[in-house]
């Protein structure tokens, strides 16, 4: 299926690894023109350069902390009018909310909330004006079921996923449309050095810990990044344009809802 993406310019956030990184790929698979982003500036590149090898595609990568202004600025410098924007940050560390401080919860509220929506802030009037815009927030599983130990990402990303459902029906009749997708277990590097963790503290296989953990899951397996990524290029495609303000849950059936 044919996206309609040819030629359209986006930006991808937190892209050299991950989630990030399967988002670029498969819309640079579509023909979109991408600006990525990332802290570590030889990370960045090196992913760069294979997204360009495998789909032939420009790719411009801008090191920096999107979290900060001079993130977002060096960004938006080169990409100044995107068709298409994924929001994606590090969540907060796990921990007991009688630990954190104010500083921890505005540190928290300031990546998983504000950040994007300053984003969302920069590039939306424009959108508006081309009659084209798709907005992808990357956010969490833990918006629909919240994780105790994961405090502070629970309400940075509700506090987000709570003004995107309003903006969102502002601007579709623009043809700018805004959807949030929540990650469950995916073979990201961050869930495997968990895995590697508590197979080191256990002594135990890491395989053996991996099937452990996914048992539950009733896909029985964690998610491959690629299909993350090809839901977020699905969501920004310019045939979907009637699925407004919503947040599409890829875990593997593991929240357990009639309905979704």
């Amino acid at each position: 299926m044919d996206l309609g993406l040819k030629g359209k310019k986006g930006i991808v956030c937190a892209a050299s690894k991950g989630l990030g990184r399967a988002c670029a790929m498969s819309l640079a698979r579509e023909g979109v023109e991408l600006v990525i982003t990332a802290r570590t500036a030889s990370d960045l590149e090196r992913t760069a350069e294979e997204i360009r090898k495998e789909t032939g595609t420009k790719v411009t990568p801008v090191a920096g902390d999107i979290t900060t202004d001079a993130g977002r600025a060096a960004a938006l410098a080169a990409c100044p009018a995107p068709d298409i924007l994924v929001n994606n940050a590090g969540g907060p560390p796990r921990g007991d909310f009688r630990d954190w401080g104010r500083e921890e919860w505005i540190n928290a509220v300031n990546g998983n909330m504000l950040t994007p929506i300053m984003l969302i802030k920069a590039v939306i009037d424009g959108m508006i004006e081309r009659r084209f815009g798709r907005i992808v927030n990357i956010t969490s599983a833990s918006v629909k079921s919240p994780i105790p130990e994961l405090g502070m990402s629970n309400g940075a990303r509700a506090g987000l996923t709570g003004f995107v459902a309003g903006l969102a029906r502002q601007v579709a009749r623009h043809n700018v449309v805004i959807n949030n997708i929540l990650p469950g277990p995916f073979l990201t590097d961050r869930l495997r050095s968990g895995f590697a963790e508590a197979a080191r503290t256990s002594n135990r296989p890491i395989d053996e810990i991996v099937a452990e953990r996914m048992k539950g899951n009733p896909a029985g397996r964690a998610g491959d990044p690629a299909e993350f990524g090809d839901a977020c290029a699905f969501l920004c495609s310019a045939k979907v344009s009637f699925i407004v303000g919503h947040n599409l849950l890829l875990d593997g059936g593991a929240f357990n809802s009639s309905i979704a």
